[in-house]
């Protein structure tokens, strides 16, 4: 089975800029034949007036293949309440990883995230579990973690 994680959104461009460079991920080609993936919706008959402005760039992809594919679906309306679910950055290393350098690695990620767009939102520093992790927001306010 093949799947993609799919997110609504107002600003599909928008937010494949900031999680292309938030996952490495890449922006996914269209289809064979296509000069963009306007011309491929265009092709399967969705009307231009779904479609908005511009080349309808709203699709990422691991450039590994290791990773799903993720479409940015466009949607009128805002985002209005907590996710029910997020994406968890894992780039401390685990728990065998001393807890002070998971730290510095969770906290240089979000910095680099917060550069590119995110909003830090909180964070979870609990030593007496072992465990550090930051809560930030995409541009658009959808929660993710840094653990």
């Amino acid at each position: 089975m093949e799947w993609q994680l799919v997110i609504d959104c107002r600003e599909p461009s928008r937010l494949v800029g900031f999680w292309a460079e938030a996952l490495r991920y890449r922006p996914q080609p269209p289809p064979d034949g296509h000069a963009t993936w306007r011309d491929w919706y265009l092709s399967i008959g969705i009307p231009p007036d779904e479609l908005g402005d511009g080349d309808c760039l709203d699709r990422l992809e691991d450039p590994t293949g290791a990773g799903p594919r993720i479409w940015f679906q466009p949607v009128p309306e805002p985002k209005s309440m907590k996710n029910r679910l997020h994406i968890d950055l894992k780039v401390g290393g685990g728990r065998a990883v001393p807890l002070p350098e998971r730290r510095s690695r969770v906290d240089a990620e979000a910095t680099r995230l917060v550069d590119l767009g995110a909003r830090v939102l909180g964070g979870m520093d609990a030593p007496e579990n072992d465990h550090y992790s930051v809560q930030l927001a995409d541009p658009e306010g959808n929660e993710f973690c840094v653990v």
